[in-house]
């Protein structure tokens, strides 16, 4: 039996109906565990994008009227479908692109549910209108928006994106990722079942050369949402900007996760496993991933016997597998980008405490729980995005060093402190030059905003921050 909502799919979902995409043309979505195609889904075009972005511009008056506490109501509607069907959800996304079945469930599920709650509470009283002296400032929806979204995180990212800009009464036209779209159709047939409007939400599946572009480029798109890598969020901001439309870009990271020098060696040991455990998270396929651990100089061995450890606790299987914490990497190219990473560190003097290159498992885009030492601030791998499980030790001389080498590179998006003294801690945490910064564990919080600094992007996800992004502010002079 197969698994419910894995399945061909040759329709895209405009103006409130399922209609066959323009084309004809088909992409395949791969099974990153097994090599085998999943199912198949349209291959849309320009012209798929034109119809979607006509739909949402003719529901834009009809949803930007309706009361911001009636959209809250829909989105706790549309949260509470995900919830009930959470367990498929989970298993078409354990499938597609590789989550072990306990972090499908309670993340790729629980995530994207607890971002839709926070928004439509955010919205069920937020002020549309406000006096500033004698001006009355009215936020108004910035329009049609086009959400474009990755695949490591495929629910997570849309609701980010579709509930703020449902919730601030724009409509949205979204195109997921071609290697991760199955439960993002699923997603919205449920939007379908909840009762949205016609038009306000409309999905198209594609390539991002061709269907984020023609997206981004639209005359009649006031907004482009775009999560990605930064090579590709800067190819979407150029296209928009020949239409002065707004972009909200989340893009790359290389985050730090900086250990103070006044952890003892249970503190350390604590801090390490904690770095690693956020850093491995879904096989490292984060652009939030604390993949730099930073320890101080004469520390380096004790932080890199702690790693080891850990590392090896890290069971790599498929999703349905017991005790699972790894899975696969979604594509057999990002396997082998990933892979292709460690052999230059290694080239370039890095040195395998656990893991390594070498393939695993013989079958699946598999790879290994990786720690390097040795690494210095010079070599690639300390400088750019793996997005994989891969974990680098760097020593550092005092905490003013620390700070320099955590803010050190092109990114901004993340970062991690830890210290015994947990004022100190933070008081570093401010020196960060960072969206989000951790101390000392800190949990994910879906109402506090998210985004970065530099080459990670603009703009910010998440709470009520995340909601004004798609409001336009008028100031009415009396």
């Amino acid at each position: 039996m197969g698994i419910p909502g894995v399945q061909d799919r040759d329709t895209v979902f405009i103006g409130g109906r399922w209609v066959p995409a323009d084309a004809g043309g088909t992409l395949e979505v791969v099974d990153p565990t097994t090599e085998a195609v999943l199912a198949r889904v349209p291959d849309c075009t320009a012209a798929d994008v034109d119809r979607a972005v006509a739909a949402a511009r003719a529901a834009l008056d009809g949803w930007a009227a309706t009361p911001i506490a009636d959209r809250a109501a829909l989105l706790r509607r549309l949260s509470a479908a995900m919830r009930d069907h959470g367990d498929e959800l989970a298993d078409i996304m354990s499938a597609e692109m590789g989550a072990p079945a306990k972090l499908s469930r309670l993340v790729q599920v629980g995530s994207a549910v607890a971002v839709l709650d926070a928004y439509a509470e955010i919205a069920a009283d937020y002020p549309l209108e406000e006096r500033e002296g004698k001006t009355v400032l009215v936020r108004e929806p910035v329009g049609v928006v086009a959400a474009i979204t990755p695949w490591n995180y495929p629910l997570y990212q849309v609701t980010a994106k579709v509930g703020a800009a449902l919730a601030a009464g724009c409509t949205v036209v979204l195109k997921p990722s071609e290697s991760a779209p199955l439960a993002v159709y699923r997603f919205a047939e449920l939007v379908e079942e909840v009762g949205f409007p016609a038009g306000v939400f409309n999905l198209v599946c594609g390539t991002g050369p061709v269907v984020g572009q023609a997206m981004a480029a639209h005359p009649d798109v006031d907004m482009v949402s775009f999560t990605g890598s930064t090579r590709a969020g800067t190819e979407v901001a150029a296209t928009a900007a020949a239409t002065v439309k707004r972009v909200a870009l989340e893009l790359g990271g290389k985050s730090a996760s900086v250990l103070l020098p006044d952890l003892d060696a249970e503190g350390l040991a604590k801090a390490v496993k904690g770095t690693m455990s956020q850093a491995y998270m879904n096989s490292g396929q984060r652009c939030s991933a604390h993949a730099r651990i930073l320890v101080p100089a004469g520390r380096a061995d004790e932080a890199a016997e702690a790693a080891a450890k850990v590392a090896a606790s890290q069971r790599v299987g498929a999703p349905g597998e017991d005790g699972v914490r790894i899975g696969p990497l979604v594509t057999g190219a990002q396997r082998d980008r990933v892979r292709g990473f460690i052999e230059r560190a290694i080239a370039d003097g890095a040195v395998v405490v656990a893991g390594g290159p070498e393939a695993p498992r013989e079958t699946g885009y598999f790879v290994q729980p990786t720690v390097l030492a040795g690494v210095t601030e010079d070599m690639e791998i300390a400088r750019e995005e793996i997005f994989g499980p891969v974990v680098t030790i760097q020593s550092y001389v005092d905490v003013d060093d620390a700070v320099r080498i955590a803010n050190g590179t092109d990114y901004g998006l993340a970062g991690g402190v830890w210290g015994a003294d947990a004022d100190a801690a933070l008081g570093v945490a401010r020196r960060i030059r960072a969206g989000q910064v951790d101390v000392n564990g800190g949990n994910f919080n879906p109402a506090a905003p998210f985004g970065g600094y530099r080459k990670s992007g603009n703009g910010r996800e998440l709470g009520r921050a995340g909601l004004e992004e798609y409001f336009e502010i008028k100031a009415l002079q009396l």
